[in-house]
């Protein structure tokens, strides 16, 4: 760790606790930083304040002074989550006291290079397959980020020769300043967290702070065939590295039905890729385009490619049971995701879609429902799903309640050689805590079976 002062003797407030508040407040605590704490929580129902205020850290727990700022902090460390209309954001912001996200300081104490991965969607698959081809290539990668671990805790122990992949939100990159990755990779942008971000410019600027800072000894990876992304591509002044699903590409890295190129040379066959989707293929490109900048061969891209079946609860591939394949798309959340789901399979499927009712419409997913034969519909949207099935001429719809009864009847109207895909395209809130859980009751009740 860099044993940097710029915070020694200053008086820092972290506001929001979680896991990044912790490590961050015990990081500043170590560089001598005077650090406070606030938390909505009560004290008494937080372990973790409990735990900072056993470590001489001031904590102020149960409620957010509106005045808290007026006791000269010089920095606001926040949790991502808590938005910029925050009252104490608004006023530090006003006031010109920095306002950052833990990833910040994991930049400035690293003695590691970062790699980013940002996007609306695929940062999760595309970090972790670049993990994977970074450690069988003998890189000693770290992984960090939003994909759960802390960025900054992750940072305090990273060494030189090391590299540190991490998965970036907008709401983290938001509060970055300084932060500035060796290769930074930029999926795609779709609309979402407008009620973060308050409109779809700002949500597209907080995504281009993934590749501000870079200069021309850095690389930026981007996605060739969004318009928007192109146009920020261009404002970065990284070395470019532009992917393409839709065919051969002289530059960049691009795949066509048969191979994947890189800089218009054929790379390797696509038919040795073991996770499916179009989608998916893009997070490949991404990763592998990663790998090879970072020194990976080619024998090494093969190997994993052709055992890497994809992320838990993303079109995660659960097991084959009386020929018909069962996957777990938990995390498909929304339409977007549940379509891109769809385009990964041209074999009959059985759809396991429903949940929380947002009142949002169903007519995305309609150009990729001609290979589903069946639905099972669940949750608070299963009238609407079901109607929504029906006037896609989609006859075999049952509903279901419970995990058990959704997989059982999934099995009664499939047949052999048939995928049941769990991609419910709605949040789980109706009926589990998160999509986590959801994703594992389903794991366990095609187990049962």
């Amino acid at each position: 760790m860099k044993e940097i002062t710029d915070f020694q003797q200053k008086k820092v407030l972290i506001l929001g606790l979680a896991k990044s508040g912790v490590a961050a407040a015990q990081l500043l605590h170590k560089l001598g930083a005077f650090v406070t704490v606030n938390d909505r929580q009560p004290f008494e129902d937080s372990p973790d304040a409990q735990f900072l205020l056993s470590e001489g850290i001031t904590v102020i727990c149960g409620y957010h002074p509106e005045h808290i700022l007026d006791e000269g902090f010089e920095y606001v460390i926040k949790n991502p989550g808590i938005r910029y209309d925050n009252p104490i954001v608004e006023d530090a912001i006003h006031r010109g006291i920095p306002v950052f996200t833990e990833v910040e300081l994991a930049y400035l104490i690293s003695e590691a290079p970062f790699i980013g991965i940002t996007g609306s969607n695929g940062k999760t698959t595309t970090t972790t397959l670049l993990y994977h081809l970074l450690n069988i290539g003998g890189k000693r990668p770290l992984i960090a980020g939003n994909i759960g671990t802390v960025a900054c805790s992750v940072a305090e122990k990273a060494e030189a020769d090391q590299v540190i992949v991490t998965e970036l939100s907008s709401f983290q990159l938001m509060g970055t300043q300084k932060f500035r990755p060796t290769i930074a990779i930029w999926t795609n942008l779709y609309e979402a967290h407008l009620d973060y971000h308050g409109d779809f410019d700002a949500y597209g600027e907080a995504k281009f702070k993934i590749t501000s800072n870079q200069t021309s000894d850095d690389w930026l990876i981007y996605n060739s065939e969004q318009e928007i992304v192109c146009s920020y591509a261009e404002k970065s002044v990284a070395k470019k590295i532009p992917f393409s699903v839709s065919g051969k590409t002289d530059v960049g890295i691009s795949a066509d039905e048969e191979m994947v190129y890189w800089q218009g040379e054929a790379l390797l066959k696509r038919s040795i890729i073991a996770l499916p989707g179009k989608h998916n293929l893009e997070n490949i490109l991404c990763a592998t385009a990663a790998a090879l900048l970072s020194g990976c061969t080619v024998e090494t891209i093969v190997h994993v490619l052709s055992s890497f079946t994809g992320v838990r609860h993303r079109t995660q591939y659960v097991r084959e049971w009386n020929k018909r394949k069962f996957y777990n798309d938990s995390k498909a959340t929304n339409t977007l995701a549940t379509k891109s789901a769809l385009e990964a399979f041209r074999q009959p499927t059985i759809l396991l879609c429903g949940g929380l009712d947002r009142g949002h419409s169903f007519e995305e997913m309609r150009g990729n429902m001609n290979d589903v034969k069946g639905m099972v519909v669940f949750g608070e949207t299963a009238d609407r799903l079901e109607e929504f099935g029906r006037s896609c001429g989609i006859t075999d719809i049952m509903k279901a309640d419970g995990m058990d009864d959704i997989v059982e009847k999934a099995v009664a109207i499939s047949e052999e050689g048939d995928v049941i895909l769990l991609s419910p395209a709605c949040a789980s809130w109706d009926q589990y805590p998160n999509f986590e859980m959801r994703g594992d009751e389903f794991i366990r009740a095609v187990m049962k079976i």
